[in-house]
């Protein structure tokens, strides 16, 4: 019997927001598109530069454990964390804009919230600045060159406080509809990163890269503060807002401590894999962690344009929600869920097909040897295992914090993905070395993906599970068949760059073909011309 879409039902209630109709929600996500893919490359430029300089050695594995404190830092504070609070709170303050008359909800929110985020900010940097020691013992206990770590960290640990902003502004212009400047923030944080690589890196060695993460965090508050004071400037233009009286000022419904303290614990707990995996990778053999490093960066590449849809929609999905139209939200979710697994999909097919190419292209020159290449293709390969899960993942985790309730059923799936990653790990490291480490990450966030995509069916929106699963395992069926022919192309290829341009094309032709023929929606549209003609003619 074959399973067919929930029906599209029309919206039982309010319409879109003007900001997110279908045309200016198509531009916004084009946008969004060409500006992550531009930090994306430039991040991929900024690891270029960076292997080529230093290759992979105990100076770059010192570096990566204080790397940790901005990627720790954007999840929680751009990415996941702070925005899943953040981007619903808006939304909730614009919808009550427009359905009362008095103070301005927008405006008591900033007032409540940014004073005090940013105190806390700056306590949080100072202190990591001044335990930096302690945190490189906790993060790499055995690693060699831990001075240099400290000093590293101290110059990251500044980014606790620019992204924190960095993450504000984005909220608040997402939940505006304005997604140009926060579409824009990796673009200058990169920016930064190369020119003081490029510029101080001969003389101050992984210092300089370190010291451009510092940059790049202020250049990311910088490239949004224009649209932010365009934004107001309308605002007080358009509206006379009288005074906000003094209850106002309290901390709205949406960020109270209720709330806050499941998303934190979730963004905390999906970044702590990356903890767990330094954890793990210290005691290896010299380069172990850079080699886990640039096969996460590439690895991620598919699942970084998946989920680029989704920062447009995450608003969307919090402003439908909050005008009470689940019916909206949920198909939203569903779509988003295809769309960004079709994305994923296609992508891990040609990096684990393509990793040895991939890696060669990228970053075999200068210092980084052929045995890096192959150290770092054949954790990239496993890694690329679980990207459907971490897809799942970011666009479920949305849907989930949307609601702007307090949800901790998203922490614990998260807890005990965690625990898996840390038990697979520690049995996987004396057998396999950093490969077990890539394993055990693949299979502790695939299982946070089906807990997530399970409770998705029992939620205000009540997703169609059954649906989304095989319309999912089809998609993966495409992957693997695509994944054949694209080793098969590049293997016909006399050089890795052209074996890397035949084999993406052939798995894009296979993907496609195969989605299609197996009934995926968005892709069986392709064939039906010729499935009705095929019809009319018997």
């Amino acid at each position: 019997m074959t399973e067919t879409a929930p029906p599209l039902l029309p919206a039982p209630t309010a319409p879109p927001e003007p900001a997110t109709s279908g045309r200016l929600l198509a531009r916004a996500a084009f946008l969004t598109a060409v500006l992550t893919l531009a930090g994306a490359l430039l991040g991929l430029l900024r690891d270029q530069a960076f292997a080529h300089v230093f290759g992979a050695d105990t100076d770059t594995d010192a570096f990566l454990v204080a790397w940790t404190v901005p990627e720790v830092a954007a999840t929680l504070l751009i990415e996941d964390g702070l925005a899943f609070v953040l981007v619903p709170a808006f939304s909730l303050a614009l919808v009550a804009r427009g359905r009362r008359p008095g103070p301005d909800p927008v405006r008591a929110l900033v007032a409540a919230t940014l004073p005090r985020l940013m105190l806390a900010l700056a306590a949080g940097a100072a202190v990591l600045i001044a335990a930096a020691p302690a945190v490189v013992a906790v993060l790499a206990p055995g690693l060699p060159a831990t001075d240099l770590a400290v000093d590293c960290t101290r110059l990251t640990a500044t980014c606790v406080f620019s992204f924190g902003l960095t993450g504000y502004c984005s909220a608040a212009l997402r939940g505006h509809g304005r997604f140009l400047a926060p579409a824009s923030i990796y673009v200058a944080y990169n920016v930064g990163i190369i020119g003081l690589l490029l510029l101080l890196g001969r003389a101050w060695g992984v210092r300089a890269a370190a010291a451009g993460v510092a940059l790049g965090g202020v250049l990311m508050v910088l490239v949004q503060l224009p649209a932010l004071w365009r934004s107001w400037r309308q605002r007080e233009a358009a509206v006379a807002l009288p005074e906000p009286r003094a209850s106002a000022h309290r901390a709205p419904r949406a960020l109270r401590l209720a709330l806050v303290a499941p998303v934190v614990v979730f963004a905390l707990s999906r970044q702590t894999q990356v903890l767990i995996e330094r954890f793990l990778a210290a005691p290896l053999p010299a380069g172990a962690i850079s080699h886990l490093n640039y096969a996460q960066k590439v690895a991620q590449m598919p699942m970084v344009l998946s989920l680029m849809l989704c920062t447009v929609t995450f608003p969307v999905i919090a402003r439908a929600l909050a005008a009470g139209d689940t019916e909206r939200a949920r198909r939203r979710v569903e779509s988003d869920l295809i769309v960004a697994g079709t994305i994923v999909l296609l992508g891990a097919s040609v990096v684990v097909a393509c990793a040895p190419e991939i890696i060669q292209v990228l970053f075999q020159r200068g210092a980084f040897t052929l045995h890096d290449t192959d150290a770092t293709a054949d954790v990239m390969r496993v890694y690329a295992l679980g990207l459907l899960g971490q897809t799942l993942v970011g666009v479920l985790a949305r849907s989930y914090f949307s609601e702007a309730r307090p949800l901790w059923y998203p922490a614990c799936a998260m807890l005990a993905g965690l625990a898996a990653t840390a038990v697979a790990g520690a049995l996987a490291v004396p057998v396999w070395g950093a490969p077990g480490i890539a394993a055990a990450n693949a299979l502790g966030i695939t299982l946070t993906a089906l807990a997530l995509l399970w409770g998705s069916g029992r939620r205000r929106t009540a997703l169609s599970v059954r649906w989304v699963g095989g319309q999912l395992a089809r998609l993966v069926a495409a992957g693997l068949v695509a994944t054949g022919a694209c080793r098969w192309g590049a293997s016909l290829a006399p050089s890795p760059l052209s074996a890397l341009i035949i084999g993406s094309l052939i798995a894009a032709v296979a993907f496609t073909v195969t989605a299609g023929l197996l009934r995926v929606r968005e892709f069986c549209l392709l064939f039906r011309p010729v499935t009705r003609k095929l019809w009319h003619a018997r």
